[in-house]
Order: structure tokens, then sequence, then C-alpha cells
């Protein structure tokens, strides 16, 4: 899935980026953390799962017609002006189970279906895998008191993970933001995805504020808006 498909499901526009932005940047205000914000169409290649789907389903059409070995030859042998040959068969079973595989694997890409092949456990490592990754890649670990958080949601998998800075985590336990994360999924899953972030912001940033105050000196360290993140890594 590709940025302007995202966008299109999500019902996104440049208004609902600039009020989420703006969201963050009122929240940051309040602390000296840093929120950054992710989303991502999926956490990784799953082709090796499609694959395996498409394989799985060939194999049981391929059960399925056994039984029908002697029909497919006799329907061959109304083609020939003699006995078909020998090869037909063969040959048909092989053309059929490889354009079932192809259709399943192509069929597998769609999002609903690639939830449903996909093991939980997959996702969920897979996600998270993205998660850190593109924590230490946006640069969150490196804020000066070590007080970044980022909110990464994964479309595909439909998961949301917040990941905190080990300053944070020094201060507020991983439950409280886990929390945050549940609701930030509930709410995107109702459809008003600016309203989710907003609000999933606003209780990151109390959190933030009430350890994290505000200095004199509040340097804006990190982005503020939503960053959609197209890349992703082969599993």
């Amino acid at each position: 899935m590709r940025y302007k498909s995202l966008i299109k499901k999500l019902r996104l526009n440049q208004s609902d980026f600039d009020a989420i932005k703006e969201c963050v940047a009122n929240a940051e205000a309040k602390t000296t953390g840093e929120i950054a914000l992710a989303l991502a169409p999926e956490s990784a290649h799953y082709s090796f799962w499609e694959l395996l789907a498409g394989n799985i389903v060939s194999v049981l059409v391929l059960i399925a017609l056994i039984p029908f070995s002697g029909r497919i030859q006799e329907m061959y042998g109304r083609l020939y002006w003699q006995n078909a040959p020998a090869w037909i068969l063969p040959l048909f079973f092989i053309i059929t189970c490889f354009a079932t595989a192809t259709i399943v694997f192509y069929l597998c890409n769609i999002p609903a279906i690639d939830r449903l092949i996909i093991p939980p456990a997959v996702k969920r490592n897979c996600v998270t895998h993205r998660a850190m990754r593109y924590f230490t890649e946006s640069g969150v670990y490196e804020t000066a008191e070590q007080s970044g958080i980022l909110i990464f949601v994964s479309y595909m998998e439909r998961q949301v993970r917040i990941i905190a800075d080990s300053g944070i985590s020094a201060k507020i336990s991983q439950d409280m933001w886990n929390l945050i994360a549940d609701e930030l999924a509930e709410n995107i899953k109702k459809g008003d995805v600016r309203q989710a972030f907003c609000a999933a912001v606003e209780k990151c940033g109390a959190l933030l504020a009430e350890n994290f105050p505000p200095h004199e000196s509040n340097p804006n360290e990190l982005a503020d808006g939503l960053v959609i993140v197209e890349d992703s890594e082969w599993f």
C-alpha cells in the first residue's frame, strides 16, 4: 500500500495534517518532552506468508482435482483425433497449481486478506521492530533530556506502539503508554483519525508536562507533524 492509498483509506487531508501538527506543538509547549508521530501503511513485506498461502491453496486444489483425473483426461481426449498424449494431464495439473498459487498470492496483498493469513505473533513482532527502527531513524532517542516519545501506527496490522526514551521510562510506566496506544487504535477504528491522534497527543502531553515541566529555554527538537513512513523491511 502506498502513500496515496493510505491517505484515501483514512480520509486524511492537508487540514488534518495541519491540525495534528498544531496539537503536537500545543502539547510540547507545556513540557520539555518531545512527541513524534508516524503512520506506516504496513510494518514489513509479508511475501513469505502470502506465497505460503498461495502454495497451500494450490495443493488443496490439486488434491480436490485428483479424483476427477479420468474425466479431465476424457475431456482432453475429445480434442484429439486419437488418444490424448500422456503428458496432457500432468501439464493441466501444473498449470492449474501455478495459476492458483499466483492468483492467491496477489489476492493476499489485499490488506483485509493479509491480516487473516499472517500469524498474530508475526504481525506484533514486525510492528514492534519497525517502530523501534523508526525510533532511532527519526532521532527520538537523541533529545537533550531523553524525554522523547514516538507514537507509531501501522495501518495494515491495525496496531499502535508508543515508545518512550529512557528518561521518560524512568518516571512513567510503560503501562500508561499502552493504555493510550489501545485507545488510539480504538479511535482510529471508529474513523476519525484526526481526532484520534489529537486525543492521544493531548494525553501524552499531559503525562509529559507532569513529569517534564518546561524550562525557560524549550527548543523544539523534533518535527511536530504526522510522518508517513513508506518504506518497510522484508520478513
